[in-house]
């Protein structure tokens, strides 16, 4: 059955329509026995049987084709007023009318203010009917006023209630809808940051470990050609050097795109931090001809941290060799109360600390906070550079 409640009403009106919508037609049809079986001698009942005819006729309209341009919700009701106090001045079934129809003022008044005018006009409809048929009398007061303002009464409070559940019912939806729209804009959100730290991850992976490589075997490609004439012996270890990182450099890319799993942060890596620093030290002073000086402690750590070590030692010695034009490397790594400490310096040239934009460093910043760790970055023209990684171990918080 179509709703003819306004659809703003909410579920509410709509299924209390539906129900009372049976209930009412049986009660019409009632109404409209007792009429035929209890009309005094005369044409009032046919008149009477008029008068409900418009009220089923116009309440059929509106449930049968609730988008009729004629017979709208309001018409009907203006109908029913009139109805209401046609039959109370014939004096037939106009209180049980009124009863049965009660909950249409609500139904189909759209807010409390339309329902309460109409239900007034039908109040008054009905006392005028009445008073013109009865006249100032004892029974007019006695029994059609008083049962007449009791019934609206009711209907009043009955009414206002059912609008208050309607309102918090809509609220509840709306709330509810809304909770349920910003859980969506969330998970979207979750997913898109997901999305952004898995390819900012991917990019500083790619930057610590292929870019690197790559920058590698320029500088010893360059080397070795340009000292193949005048030192053969040299290019070829410059060569193997070539072979050896294009291989790591493979490598890194087969674990990067097959995203291999690392242990967890709980667990202790396989093999020696120092042992892994050491091989990378060494092959950096062979491929540079720098001096490296390497104080390099043991400690225990988990895997994230092994290769955040690693990386940070990585691209300093990157931005060693690329930018500092330095004579000497010192790299000591140590086991501090707070957790473990990498330090990087070099003799070189050094730079401006506040002017750097280089992704290097932004990477290294954040893989270290990732972990909860920092780096701090000391250097100044002419003076060289120092580069401070601390990372505090599982189970620690930095000072």
């Amino acid at each position: 059955m179509t709703a003819l409640a306004d659809p703003s009403s909410g579920a509410l009106w709509a299924t209390s329509l539906r129900r009372w919508n049976t209930v009412c037609w049986a009660l019409f049809g009632a109404m409209a026995v007792g009429l035929v079986a209890t009309a005094p001698p005369g044409g009032s009942a046919y008149q009477a049987l008029g008068l409900l005819a418009c009220v089923v006729l116009c309440y059929a309209a509106l449930d049968r084709f609730p988008g009729n341009p004629v017979v709208r919700p309001h018409v009907y009701l203006s109908v029913l007023v009139l109805a209401l106090g046609g039959l109370a001045y014939l004096g037939s079934s106009y209180a049980a009318l009124f009863m049965v129809t009660l909950p249409h003022y609500w139904m189909f008044g759209r807010t409390p203010r339309g329902s309460m005018v109409f239900l007034a006009l039908a109040t008054g409809s009905t006392l005028t009917g009445a008073l013109v048929r009865q006249g100032w009398s004892a029974e007019f007061f006695g029994e059609t006023v008083v049962s007449t303002l009791i019934v609206v009464a009711v209907g009043v409070l009955i009414g206002l209630w059912a609008h208050s559940v309607v309102e918090q019912s809509s609220e509840r939806a709306r709330l509810i809808e809304e909770l349920e729209r910003t859980q969506a804009q969330l998970s979207d959100a979750h997913q898109r940051q997901g999305a952004a730290d898995e390819r900012e991850r991917i990019a500083r992976d790619i930057h610590d470990t292929l870019a690197q490589g790559f920058a590698s075997i320029i500088v010893l490609a360059e080397a070795a050609r340009a000292g193949m004439a005048g030192d053969p012996a040299r290019s070829a270890q410059q060569l193997r050097s070539i072979e050896s990182t294009a291989r790591e450099n493979l490598a890194e890319a087969r674990e990067l795109v097959g995203s291999a799993r690392q242990p967890g942060p709980g667990r202790v890596a396989t093999g020696s931090v120092a042992r892994t620093l050491r091989r990378t030290l060494d092959r950096f002073a062979e491929d540079t001809g720098l001096t490296v000086v390497a104080d390099l402690a043991d400690p225990e750590c988990d895997q994230q941290t092994r290769i955040a070590l690693l990386r940070c030692t990585q691209e300093s010695l990157a931005n060693v060799r690329k930018h500092a034009r330095a004579s000497t490397v010192g790299v000591v790594l140590a086991r501090r109360p707070y957790g473990v400490e990498l330090e990087v310096t070099d003799d070189g040239t050094g730079f401006v600390v506040e002017e750097s934009r280089g992704f290097g460093l932004d990477g290294m910043r954040k893989r270290l906070a990732e972990l909860g760790g920092r780096l701090t970055v000391t250097s100044s023209v002419g003076d060289g550079t120092r580069i401070l990684a601390v990372v505090p171990l599982t189970g620690e918080v930095e000072a």
